[in-house]
């Protein structure tokens, strides 16, 4: 019997990114390259994580698209704008997932309840699958706790960005993250100090919510 290359390949751990509010300026519903900045200490954490040896992968919603304020498409010169502000920072990001849909939205191919809107893990379960990703030894980082469910719901141990986003603190057993952090940087240095055993256990605790 055969055996392809990606099921002999040792899976890869990855981090997994939120965009708005947590890699990029939250602009809502923007899709427009002028408008796009990095986060304070986004390229240096991300930088951090590839020395680290994780992937990243950036998985956001996108309702714009089910409420009709722009196109999918618009989307990959998101993407690109990004890719490029941190190929500056010496930062090369593997994949986007976005999630257009909203069962509120006003175009009928968007408006829908789906698998792939945070807090459901759909986004991180079809990166896993097509890069051939380790979810148990992954991480999921965003500035909400729909982003904290997603990850672990997934399978992945979480960092919660506490940068004020959050407003509605629906709190469950899915919803607390592993650990709090003010921004990227600290989250990939609060990873890089951790013992690599303690690391790539997904029941660590390293610090509380504030």
């Amino acid at each position: 019997m055969k055996t392809t290359s990606a099921a002999m390949r040792k899976p890869s751990k990855a981090i997994f990114i939120d965009k708005d509010g947590t890699l990029i300026d939250d602009v809502p519903f923007n899709v427009d390259p002028r408008r796009i900045t990095l986060m304070p200490g986004a390229g240096q954490g991300l930088r951090l994580f590839r020395k680290m040896g994780y992937q990243l992968y950036v998985v956001s919603n996108q309702p714009g698209v089910a409420f009709g304020y722009f196109e999918p498409s618009d989307l990959d010169a998101v993407s690109h704008c990004i890719s490029a502000l941190l190929h500056g920072e010496g930062v090369r990001i593997n994949g986007y997932y976005y999630c257009p849909h909203h069962r509120a939205g006003s175009v009928a191919a968007y408006s829908r309840t789906c698998d792939c809107r945070k807090p459901e893990p759909g986004l991180l379960l079809r990166a896993a699958e097509e890069h051939h990703l380790d979810l148990v030894h992954s991480w999921m980082i965003g500035d909400i706790l729909n982003d904290i469910e997603a990850g672990q719901r997934a399978g992945c141990k979480t960092v919660l960005i506490d940068n004020g986003h959050e407003t509605e603190w629906e709190v469950s057993p899915l919803r607390m993250p592993h650990f709090t952090a003010a921004n990227l940087l600290e989250a990939a240095q609060a990873l890089a100090a951790l013992p690599p055993a303690r690391s790539e256990r997904a029941d660590v605790m390293i610090g509380a919510m504030r």
